[in-house]
């Protein structure tokens, strides 16, 4: 289990390859953003991209799932207050093959509630030939390394 206490400043966190199908991008693109870069290979053809790419929110869908297979399901997680900065650098196309890094930037134990804290993280999605597609400044909150009571061994 990884609490608060186990984050610190300049630690990087490298979670696993993530192909990107056409299949996919076009499923989530007709439920959650149909624009017809998304959806459409012809009209997606005539439009600047060239051809179909990813909704940026796909992006982050993906991002918050090697986050939670790889780091929330194995943590103290308590939820998040938010995401201050989200930029889609480059679009995502299909045959991408995306890998996230994470670099905890601050750190900080609440004041008011001692059983928890808040990790700020810089995020950065890069695709199979290292150019950045997504950056992302999130908040985590996790809860504090119990302690043992008094008269209990830990």
């Amino acid at each position: 289990m990884r609490y608060f206490d186990d984050f610190a400043v300049g630690q990087v966190n490298e979670f696993p390859p993530r192909p990107v199908s056409e299949a996919e991008i076009i499923a989530f693109a007709k439920e959650y953003d149909p624009q017809p870069f998304h959806i459409d290979r012809e009209a997606a053809a005539r439009t600047p991209y060239g051809g179909i790419i990813a909704s940026g929110w796909h992006t982050i869908g993906m991002t918050m799932r090697l986050m939670v297979d790889h780091l929330i399901n194995g943590s103290a997680s308590m939820g998040s207050p938010g995401v201050e900065r989200l930029r889609w650098i480059k679009p995502v196309r299909p045959g991408d093959v995306l890998t996230l890094r994470g670099t905890v930037v601050e750190t900080k134990a609440s004041a008011s509630k001692p059983d928890r804290g808040v990790v700020t993280t810089e995020y950065e999605m890069r695709n199979q030939d290292g150019d950045v597609v997504m950056t992302m400044r999130g908040k985590g909150m996790y809860g504090r390394r119990p302690q043992p009571q008094a008269g209990q061994e830990g």
